[in-house]
């Protein structure tokens, strides 16, 4: 979906500019809530995902192809206003390598980045409050929100392309194309952000922002009966802990 230069007329260019600057701003401030010392390194490892992961196409039907938009991975892994964040930097550097226009990196941030995260995170945050709080109603969540982002930020590239539109196709053409394709599209996106963010909520739930998962319970050592031990206090005889606190082992005098 990335928006070549001059496939959008100035105002709408411009117009998209100040929408992807003003969210820029705002989730340059929301941010600050959701990254501390321990997630801030995941921010850039999901950013680094993101722009390796769009490297990658995969067939989608009639010669197409797609690739993961990573707006609702982004937010589940990281937060909404950090997940726009990761998303704007990978459209920045990808601007770079011609993958996207200059003059329509606003256009791109709104479309990839702030569609798709406010669609995606809103709609797995809505089944997150009635699903169950384990792995599969994550899973079902994350491939939901994800899939629906996707069309979701086609439409809108549809409805800017009513507006402002420069290439000499009809709007049903473009409507129809867009969202055929990137329905499919999405569902590609859906699998890819439900296998990622279910592995992550099943080992480390604690690094997925937007799950609330039980951590898994701490291994416990097994004694002799099968009973728990406490390492702590029930250490069997015989181990390091077993020396008398006067023996010669510690150096301590005997009466």
């Amino acid at each position: 979906m990335h928006v070549p230069d001059g496939f959008f007329d100035a105002p709408v260019s411009i117009g998209a500019g100040v929408v992807a600057a003003a969210g820029i701003g705002l989730c340059l401030k929301g941010a600050r809530r959701e990254l501390d010392d321990r997630t801030a390194p995941l921010a850039g490892l999901t950013a680094a995902f993101i722009f390796a992961a769009q490297m990658i196409n995969f067939p989608v039907a009639s010669g197409t192809s797609g690739h993961l938009m990573g707006g609702a991975l982004a937010a589940i892994l990281v937060g909404p206003y950090t997940g726009v964040l990761c998303i704007s930097v990978v459209l920045l550097i990808q601007m770079f390598f011609a993958d996207g226009g200059v003059t329509a990196y606003g256009i791109n941030v709104t479309l990839m980045g702030i569609v798709s995260v406010v669609v995606g995170y809103g709609i797995f945050r809505l089944l997150m409050g009635v699903l169950p709080k384990n792995r599969g109603g994550v899973t079902v969540a994350s491939f939901t929100g994800a899939v629906v982002s996707v069309p979701a930020s086609a439409l809108a590239f549809v409805g800017l392309f009513a507006i402002g539109g420069t290439a000499d196709l009809s709007l049903g053409a473009v409507a129809t194309a867009m969202l055929g394709v990137h329905v499919l599209i999405g569902i590609g996106e859906g699998v890819i952000t439900a296998v990622t963010v279910g592995s992550i909520a099943a080992v480390r739930p604690d690094l997925v922002h937007g799950v609330s998962l039980a951590p898994a319970a701490p291994l416990q050592l097994k004694g002799d009966a099968g009973m728990p031990v406490d390492p702590l206090v029930d250490t069997p005889p015989g181990s390091f802990t077993d020396t008398p606190a006067d023996s010669p082992a510690t150096g301590g005098a005997s009466a």
